[in-house]
């Protein structure tokens, strides 16, 4: 999927920040800092210093995950009682300006790891170790947050979250299902059978982990930023737990999934000491844990399979996408074997 050139709508965004953020200046260039099926974000480099261009990939189509309006508020909302997000200036819901909605927001200083990244190579077990607490640590920071004195409970309907979330997900599945994959059939069913015992609601990221963060560049001791709140609301926050799970594969997962994440890297927490470390500091009951890490599986799996089913309609090209397939059935295996052992870990 080939990315926007926003080079060549400067002179509409220019003209357009002459009127609503002057004090910009001129915009120089601007530079893709993330693609693909997520939100886009774009460094814009301007007279005055950079800055970060938010809009929805080509083609998107999910509301609520590409609905910028709500993002912007979102991130508006949380600044004054969560500072590791960065300051939104401006919201453009004009079409006519880049094709797409958008805001500008400041950029945040920081590193993120992700796979590939050079820095990773210097990264010893025992900094791993600290960017797992770290990581945890400020995930409880974020589940403690008040939103009813803060008033982000207003961004989403708490009650009935989980059974809300199993359902759709579902459906999501088997709208675009394109083969027979029995796990998939299988996590579906025992995931609409579970009640489990919600927590009360918090703020939820909703793709919390390693790549959504950034790091101090220096020495990597702190968190200096947590990014992509297109999919936040409040709910139970064990749903956001399990999903960070969801995406922490270790050493004995299958290889394939190395390609996705870094947690697999010696030093890292196992996804029980991530758990234990949550139970600890947040005080929160993870008797069900396991429903909660099965869905993150199972909803990263329809994620998966929505892409590829895309594909396979023909609405993308790149036929790397033909290998999506194989993902889809190794995580809806790693579920059913995830419930066979009981275990998360």
């Amino acid at each position: 999927m080939s990315l926007p050139n926003l080079d060549q709508q400067l002179p509409a965004l220019q003209e357009w920040l002459n009127s609503h953020l002057p004090s910009l200046g001129r915009v120089l260039d601007s530079l893709p800092i993330t693609g693909g099926y997520s939100n886009l974000t774009f460094r814009i480099n301007t007279t005055a210093g950079n800055y970060m261009l938010r809009m929805p990939p080509p083609g998107s189509a999910v509301k609520t995950a590409h609905d910028m309006g709500r993002e912007f508020r979102v991130v508006a909302a949380l600044r004054p009682h969560y500072p590791l997000v960065p300051q939104v200036h401006a919201y453009c819901e004009d079409m006519a300006v880049l094709g797409a909605p958008f805001y500008i927001m400041e950029e945040l200083d920081g590193i993120v790891l992700r796979p590939g990244k050079e820095e990773l190579n210097n990264i010893v077990p025992e900094k791993f170790q600290l960017l797992s607490h770290l990581l945890i640590n400020n995930l409880v920071d974020l589940h403690a947050i008040d939103i009813r004195a803060t008033g982000l409970e207003l961004l989403g309907k708490p009650d009935g979250y989980v059974q809300r979330q199993v359902k759709g997900w579902t459906e999501r599945y088997f709208q675009s299902a394109t083969d027979e994959l029995n796990d998939m059939n299988l996590l579906a069913d025992w995931l609409g059978k579970q009640t489990p015992r919600e927590q009360q609601a918090t703020l939820l990221h909703n793709d919390y982990k390693y790549d959504n963060l950034l790091f101090e560049k220096n020495n990597l001791s702190n968190i200096t930023g947590v990014l992509d709140w297109e999919m936040a609301t409040v709910g139970d926050p064990l749903m956001d737990l399990g999903a960070a799970l969801a995406y922490w594969f270790e050493a004995g997962d299958p290889p394939a999934f190395r390609t996705y994440n870094i947690t697999w890297i010696k030093g890292n927490l196992s996804r029980q000491d991530c758990a234990d470390l949550y139970a600890e500091k947040s005080g929160r009951d993870l008797s069900d844990l396991l429903f909660y890490y099965v869905f993150g599986l199972f909803k990263n799996a329809v994620i998966v399979q929505q892409i590829y089913y895309r594909w396979k309609k023909g609405l993308h090209r790149d036929n790397r996408f033909e290998a999506l397939l194989q993902l889809v059935k190794l995580l809806g295996h790693h579920g059913m074997v995830t419930l066979e052992k009981n275990s998360i870990s």
